[in-house]
């Protein structure tokens, strides 16, 4: 099986994200050689940053770090997403992961406000080491990028679709079930956002507030009858 054939195994919605991401990552490689930063632009910056736009709250989900972080993201996507199009069809399937990616940059922004309000908006500048940098600027730096909040998202949703599943994850030597595995994902995530280990550059409470807002909209979907159908043991 070529490419060509096999992208056309892969539902529409799942497929176009895959497309979109991996083009805006070649796009900000290229423009990287021009002095263009584009996720200056499309990354998600703080409200109280000078380089904040509301936009940048669907735009950030589509951008990636490096190589590794679009890898998992994607490939997790193309995993589980396309099995949750298949159940949800695309239009729920679609704003679904859209709620779930908007939702983890609103928690992701209130945890950096919190942080800058405790610690940083007593001071002009921060310094890093090497140099002071004023504080305008580096609010521009504090940038989110990643589609990581609506991944969580889709594995919570996996999870209470599939819960029984048997699932094989690396390193484990036996199977886990689906459920098991969302539960745990979720604990790991809470104790590195609560242990407030920032050196790690990873957005933890963003990867929950995916799950917080999945969460939500499934309960609602279930509650007004609009998920008749989509639970299985």
């Amino acid at each position: 099986m070529n490419l060509f054939d096999f992208m056309n195994t892969i539902p529409t919605v799942t497929k176009n994200l895959l497309i979109i991401n991996v083009l805006l990552y070649l796009a900000t490689i290229v423009l990287e050689r021009y002095g263009i930063d584009l996720t200056d632009y499309l990354g998600l910056h703080l409200i109280i940053a000078d380089n904040f736009n509301a936009a940048q709250l669907i735009t950030y989900m589509f951008m990636h770090a490096n190589f590794t972080h679009i890898f998992f993201n994607m490939f997790a996507v193309w995993m589980f997403g396309r099995i949750l199009e298949q159940v949800w069809g695309p239009k729920r399937f679609l704003f679904y992961y859209l709620v779930c990616g908007i939702g983890a940059g609103l928690i992701q922004e209130a945890v950096q406000y919190i942080h800058y309000a405790q610690e940083l908006s007593a001071y002009s500048g921060v310094n890093t080491g090497y140099s002071i940098i004023p504080m305008e600027e580096y609010l521009n730096m504090m940038t989110t990028v990643g589609a990581s909040g609506a991944v969580y998202g889709i594995l919570l949703a996996f999870g209470m679709l599939f819960p029984n599943q048997q699932m094989f994850i690396f390193p484990l030597p036996m199977p886990i079930r689906a459920k098991y595995f969302v539960i745990g994902y979720a604990l790991i995530e809470l104790f590195a956002g609560i242990s407030n280990n920032s050196s790690d550059n990873v957005a933890h409470f963003a990867h929950l507030g995916g799950m917080l807002f999945g969460l939500i909209l499934i309960m609602y979907w279930k509650k007004t009858n609009r998920g008749n159908g989509y639970y299985y043991n």
